[in-house]
């Protein structure tokens, strides 16, 4: 449950609809996610990390399914349950097959492990990884 609530359209303000409106106009639908509604108690706030958003994971050196991967992968590290969910629906949506959802869970729970490994042993890192 949102500590908040979400606004729906009729609650939210002239400057949260306006980011609402992008939002529909850049995703191509007339969905906004209960994420973006919860934001827009804070209007300012609701535009800078949509701006933000919309930069980094536009499409760039890196494809636009691993932007989706990496996060799902941190947000996995970070134990966020909703963004686990809509970037494994986003990732679906861009093409990641079950098989890759399949081993990027088994990458993440490896890298899990040998962090954990690593700082309980204080393994110092090794001079040549160094940059």
């Amino acid at each position: 449950m949102a500590t908040l609530g979400l606004l729906d359209d009729a609650s939210a303000g002239p400057d949260a609809l306006a980011v609402f409106d992008d939002i529909r106009a850049v995703r191509g639908n007339d969905y906004v996610n209960n994420f973006w509604r919860a934001l827009a108690h804070d209007p300012a706030l609701l535009e800078a990390i949509w701006s933000r958003l919309k930069q980094v994971m536009a499409p760039g050196a890196l494809d636009p399914l691993v932007k989706e991967m990496v996060y799902v992968a941190v947000s996995v590290a970070n134990g966020c349950e909703y963004c686990i969910h809509s970037h494994t629906a986003a990732a679906k949506a861009k093409g990641m097959t079950e098989a890759q959802h399949a081993e990027l869970l088994a990458v993440i729970g490896m890298a899990s492990q040998t962090n954990a490994l690593a700082t309980a042993l204080g393994v110092e890192v090794d001079a040549r990884f160094k940059v």
